[in-house]
């Protein structure tokens, strides 16, 4: 039998070194490589193997027969969106966030769903025991026949289980308790997180097996595990929000079935997760008549455009260097329409502290919501605030221009729905559609026009 080597591996990014190194020269990280052992894999356990004991075999192109394979519906349309439409038969299916934000919650309630149409669904946990589950699946109201619970983290009896059951849905949570017997180095450990996510592929590719995979994230916010994790999954999907609020948000990074930015708004209640069917007017509803600094903008996530309060409060420095500071915002991005604010609306901001952010909790980084950081900024400069009625929509430029933007018309019609009266857009995007009635569209060529229109 071969002898296993030892390398140095670094826990962010996976680089792998025969010795030790106090910074990855990858990624730059300081004191992230680990010790791992690493045993040489035979043959036979790299081939993909279906349960029923056939390998794969090398097909020509025209052979092959491309089948539109039906997804599968659950009973929360949010996930359904986030995940391109549905669950992709036989998909790897990665999920993370912080602890305790509901992701063995959100799991439970898809599994008991999953199992009504007719899928048997086999939860492998091991982080907590059966009756742990018992009791959190009796507080959703979750129930089902062909519902089974297995706290086990060795992946030989795992994929066993697998092979005698043949389940049309896994759930791993989580894949940092997993242990590949063949593996030495420690559970949770980079090398550990890497095979054990292999064999689940391998698994979930060879069989149709749809696996879902929970994973732990780092200080940072990313899946802890080399970064090779998120690249063997078809699907990553992050689980935000603030434990000291109900909302959470559920985030596409990642599909191979669909847009890679869609996002699922939920309510967290006693009795688990509940969909958020109009997100703008969660975003909106605490919004104050009248209050200075503040502008709404139509942003769009993915396929559906939200409406977000953008709030700002601009004041005096007090010390030498004025402060630039934004939340769930760009802060570059912030500093850069600061100055275009200074050098073409003559706004003297650069003795001014300024403290921006997306009020509700969603992070907002597309060029469209420009112009309502340039108006929420100009207001609280001003001490003059917008129209409860308006909406603004834009990328700025260096140059005081107001550039084009995508999808104009169902941000449009999104405003309009929410009882908006006016809504400020790119001048240039007035050509080739009809504006809907209900709401007047004011087309904007500079930033300067923008500014006279809306706060003079």
């Amino acid at each position: 039998m071969a002898k296993a080597k030892t390398v140095y591996v670094c826990s962010n990014c996976g680089y792998s070194s025969p010795r030790f190194l106090g910074r990855c020269p990858n990624c730059g990280e300081w004191n992230t490589l680990v010790e791992e052992k690493v045993q040489p894999e035979s043959a036979q356990s790299r081939s993909r193997i279906t349960i029923d004991g056939n390998k794969t075999k090398p097909t020509r192109i025209s052979d092959i027969h491309s089948e539109d394979t039906p997804r599968v519906q659950t009973k929360m349309p949010e996930l359904n969106r986030v995940l391109g439409g549905g669950i992709v038969p036989g998909s790897l299916i990665l999920i993370g966030g912080d602890p305790g934000i509901g992701k063995s919650t959100l799991l439970l309630q898809v599994s008991g769903q999953l199992n009504q149409t007719g899928g048997t669904v086999l939860y492998v946990s091991g982080e907590e025991s059966a009756n742990q589950i018992k009791m959190r699946a009796e507080r959703l109201d979750v129930t089902g026949d062909q519902f089974y619970i297995y706290p086990e983290t060795d992946m030989a009896s795992i994929r066993a289980t697998i092979e005698t059951m043949k389940p049309d849905y896994v759930i791993i949570d989580s894949v940092q308790t997993m242990m590949e017997p063949d593996v030495t180095s420690a559970i949770g450990s980079v090398a550990q997180i890497r095979e054990v996510t292999a064999e689940l592929m391998q698994i979930g590719k060879s069989n149709n097996i749809t696996i879902f995979i929970v994973g732990h994230v780092t200080k940072g916010g990313a899946i802890a595990g080399p970064k090779i994790l998120e690249h063997m999954v078809d699907t990553v999907l992050y689980f935000e929000g603030d434990l000291h609020h109900a909302y959470r948000i559920l985030r596409s990074v990642k599909n191979r079935f669909g847009s890679t930015n869609e996002l699922g708004i939920f309510e967290m209640q006693n009795g688990g997760l509940y969909e958020v069917s109009n997100p703008s007017e969660m975003f909106l509803e605490e919004r104050l008549k009248d209050a200075t600094g503040s502008a709404i903008v139509v942003s769009m996530e993915g396929t559906r455009p939200i409406l977000v309060e953008i709030q700002a409060l601009v004041t005096p420095t007090v010390f030498g260097n004025a402060q630039r500071t934004a939340s769930d915002l760009n802060r570059n991005r912030v500093s850069l329409l600061m100055a275009v604010l200074e050098k073409r609306a003559n706004l003297m901001l650069q003795n001014q502290d300024a403290y921006l952010k997306a009020a509700g909790g969603v992070k907002l980084d597309e060029p469209a919501i420009d112009l309502a950081i340039s108006m929420s900024i100009a207001s609280s400069y001003r001490d003059k605030g917008t129209r409860t009625t308006d909406a603004f929509v834009g990328e700025v430029g260096l140059t005081g221009e107001i550039r084009r933007v995508n999808r104009i018309e169902e941000r449009v019609a999104e405003a309009r729905k929410l009882g908006f009266k006016r809504i400020f857009v790119p001048k240039n995007n007035l050509q080739g559609w009809t504006p809907p009635k209900g709401i007047q569209v004011i087309g904007v060529a500079t930033l300067v026009e923008s500014l006279k229109l809306a706060l003079d």
